[in-house]
């Protein structure tokens, strides 16, 4: 390593209480995407974050309009034109938290308690994401420049599954134009087992809505011969898996990739044992296609979920009616190829034509994401495999994602650049859970982590 990133990793030492409260300052503003009431926290935090790229020596940073919330944006370009350019992305934005969910502390609180921040956001993805801004501002205040060019876009809506994101992208291509573009928003089994994630699964999230009668019937006058929404939504999803735990409908595998040997190895690195799964997750048992290992089945497999479902009287005390209207919401996460309309319109011409004609019937698109897979033996992902073993600690391995992250295929596809995706979390760190926390330790190494990976990136070929 070189004086200059030798010099930067003595600064972030020695500046670890400092990046901390700063980051407790960001997890203090409730910036929910998806809540109207808190769209003026979306903003203060958009404002809070460019007020702090530029005391940290971002140049040219600007608060972007979109058709909803707005873009951050930052760079530093002054590695000049013959060194890389790297695209970090991150969101500050987050899901929705209650002492009622759970929580042991107020979520927008953060404790450090035990070696951890506790906070909503905390790993997802506010504290991942300054790990970058943080790792700028050592070089700057150190040698007064970083050896590689680096771009921000911070958006504010990842939890909505960033539905504006994409065509800001397309109206700021010039703009956004790099080399590689690098994320941190994923995680690790443990803080000895660092993963570099190379695939992240797509997403088709629809909305069932039945209705029966007119309105709520008493169930003594007209019940046996109306029927119940909440049977009919309830015999529709019981036929959406077959007894072997695999999704029944039509076509649903069709396009999905199937994993290779090597792929299989790979992944079996990261594997976890029915025993400590069901210790994570607290599940009496076990369930999924048992032609599969427990990792296979959680960032190489599509999925269907039941999200939620309503229905009828759920208040104290009694309340005989017949609901007159019924839905669910359910969740497909997608694997390689797979495509979310393809599956969207899978999913309805299955529903539909399992749905009795006794109630009459919705299937609507909520939203979508595509899935993303990149080739672990990119120049671009090897160097950040590097990057782990020097400033982490501890070799990773690449591994699969179960989660949905949709700007990653929009920028591969629309930017022509790697994506690079280093998680500095764990696996156990309850994000979107109630207690999120994040390793203060992980904090600090994910910031030297991602010094050490600017100048790795520095000595690849143009």
């Amino acid at each position: 390593m070189s004086q200059s990133s030798d010099d930067a990793r003595t600064y972030s030492r020695a500046h670890t209480e400092r990046f901390r409260h700063e980051l407790f300052e960001l997890l203090r503003i409730p910036s929910l995407s998806g809540d109207p009431a808190h769209a003026g926290d979306i903003r203060r935090a958009a404002e809070w974050l460019a007020n702090h790229m530029r005391d940290a020596g971002v140049e040219n940073v600007e608060i972007m309009p979109t058709a909803g919330h707005p873009v951050v944006y930052g760079e530093y370009l002054g590695a000049g034109p013959d060194k890389p350019t790297v695209l970090v992305y991150g969101h500050y934005d987050v899901v929705p938290a209650a002492m009622e969910d759970g929580w042991d502390t107020d979520p927008f609180e953060p404790v450090e308690q035990n070696g951890r921040i506790y906070a909503r956001g905390a790993t997802d993805d506010k504290g991942q994401m300054m790990t970058h801004v943080n790792a700028l501002e050592s070089y700057l205040k150190t040698a007064g420049r970083a050896p590689v060019n680096v771009k921000f876009l911070l958006e504010g809506e990842e939890e909505i599954s960033s539905p504006n994101l994409a065509p800001f992208i397309r109206d700021h291509l010039d703009l956004l134009a790099a080399d590689v573009c690098v994320i941190s928003d994923t995680s690790m089994p443990s803080i000895e087992a660092p993963a570099i994630t190379h695939s992240l699964r797509g997403m088709t999230y629809i909305q069932i809505d039945l209705e029966g009668p007119k309105e709520d019937l008493h169930s003594g006058l007209w019940g046996g011969a109306a029927h119940n929404p909440a049977l009919a939504l309830v015999e529709i999803l019981g036929k959406l898996y077959n007894p072997d735990n695999t999704i029944a409908v039509p076509g649903f595998y069709d396009d999905v990739v199937a994993l290779t040997q090597a792929e299989r190895d790979m992944i079996a690195k990261t594997d976890v044992s029915e025993e400590q799964y069901k210790q994570v997750t607290g599940v009496p048992a076990l369930w999924g296609d048992q032609r599969f290992t427990i990792r296979e089945r959680l960032a190489a497999r599509p999925t269907l979920d039941i999200n939620g479902m309503w229905s009828g009287w759920s208040g104290p005390g009694p309340k005989t009616i017949i609901p007159q209207k019924a839905g669910a919401k359910l969740s497909s996460r997608l694997v390689a190829n797979q495509d979310p309309q393809k599956i969207y319109r899978l999913l309805k011409d299955y529903i539909e034509s399992i749905a009795p004609k006794t109630v009459t019937l919705k299937v609507e698109l909520l939203t979508e994401g595509r899935p993303a897979l990149i080739p672990f033996d990119l120049p671009e992902m090897q160097a950040a495999a590097r990057a782990y073993e020097t400033g982490w600690g501890h070799t990773p391995v690449f591994t699969r994602g179960g989660g949905s992250i949709p700007v990653v295929a929009d920028i591969g596809d629309m930017l022509k650049i790697p994506v690079v995706m280093m998680g500095f979390g764990l696996d156990s760190d309850g994000l979107h859970s109630p207690n999120e926390s994040y390793s203060i330790e992980m904090f600090h190494r994910g910031i030297e982590t991602a010094i050490v990976y600017f100048e790795e990136l520095a000595q690849l070929p143009r």
